[in-house]
């Protein structure tokens, strides 16, 4: 009665944390503040990259690219939950169910391959430092960057109409904060062996797959950069390095957890928090882990708080 009551015919029910009451006030101030600083933290990020001409290089290019990516990401989800912490109704409506269904896992997707090409140009950088110009020029990062983009929306298109497609008897609570494809799945109440056995095997193409490039890349690196005479210099390659190491670990690992096993095996509670994770607290951290251990971008934001910088940018 309660959920006929709350919600019309066309809209979805986000249960969240409404099992337990008495966390939604902490988690929706937890929540808002994580949401200001990864708006601060990418906005920051993308701002410095494009403006600044000493960050005018591929990596800066691809980091802004990932800001990006996260500022949308934690966008498509956060201020709809925390209308639904803070209201009476959990609810959303159909259309926009769909919406973050597909916008999210798009830029789940393409950030799973930028990760990899990060990687790359890193092995390029350190390993092929007298040909990096050449093999990671504007054009080719340019092209490298929105086929990422493309891919990313092209595989959510497929997961996102299989899932949405899937019948649901009528089934519209989902347990969960947000819409997302396992916890969609569960709603089914036909065979999904086939919406299965396609997650899986896309989460493998789009999880499993780059990340054994990044590992590979980084076996490349770490061998080229104990090759470095300069201590100073091994330091500043070991310390950008680390940096993506560190997002790729939070990133990958939370998203593997999820997406590469049958959805009929999905814990609600382990599903929640494996999408913090990665979807709220991942977003939120990326700006800080790359200015907190690198010079350059430390230097940028400073340089971005003087009156010159801005006049410089006019």
């Amino acid at each position: 009665m309660w959920i006929n009551n709350q919600s019309s015919f066309d809209n979805f029910i986000l249960l969240g944390f409404s099992d337990r009451p008495w966390l939604e006030t902490p988690f929706f101030v937890i929540f808002l503040v994580a949401y200001i600083f990864a708006l601060l933290g990418n906005i920051s990020i993308i701002l410095v990259s494009c403006l600044d001409p000493q960050l005018d290089s591929p990596m800066y290019f691809f980091v802004s690219n990932l800001s990006l990516l996260d500022l949308c990401y934690t966008t498509s989800t956060v201020p709809q939950m925390l209308v639904n912490l803070r209201g009476p109704e959990k609810t959303i409506s159909y259309g926009g169910c769909v919406a973050q269904l597909y916008i999210f896992l798009a830029l789940g997707s393409t950030e799973c391959i930028l990760l990899a090409i990060m990687a790359f140009d890193r092995y390029a950088a350190i390993c092929k430092p007298l040909h990096y110009p050449v093999i990671m020029n504007q054009r080719r990062c340019i092209h490298m960057a929105t086929g990422t983009w493309i891919s990313g929306f092209a595989n959510s298109l497929v997961q996102s109409t299989l899932t949405v497609l899937t019948p649901r008897c009528g089934q519209r609570v989902v347990d969960h904060f947000f819409c997302e494809v396992p916890a969609l799945l569960k709603l089914a109440c036909t065979d999904t062996h086939v919406n299965e056995a396609e997650l899986n095997v896309l989460g493998a193409l789009l999880l499993l797959v780059p990340l054994t490039l990044i590992l590979g890349t980084y076996v490349f690196i770490a061998r080229a950069v104990m090759r470095i005479h300069s201590a100073e210099s091994r330091w500043k390659a070991f310390n950008t390095c680390a940096s993506h190491l560190l997002v790729v670990c939070l990133f990958y690992f939370t998203a593997i957890s999820m997406y590469v096993q049958p959805p009929s095996s999905y814990s609600h509670d382990r599903g929640k928090i494996m999408a913090l994770f990665y979807g709220i607290i991942t977003p939120t951290l990326n700006p800080f882990i790359y200015t907190l251990r690198n010079k350059d971008v430390k230097a940028a934001l400073r340089r971005a708080l003087t009156k010159e910088f801005w006049v410089r940018t006019r």
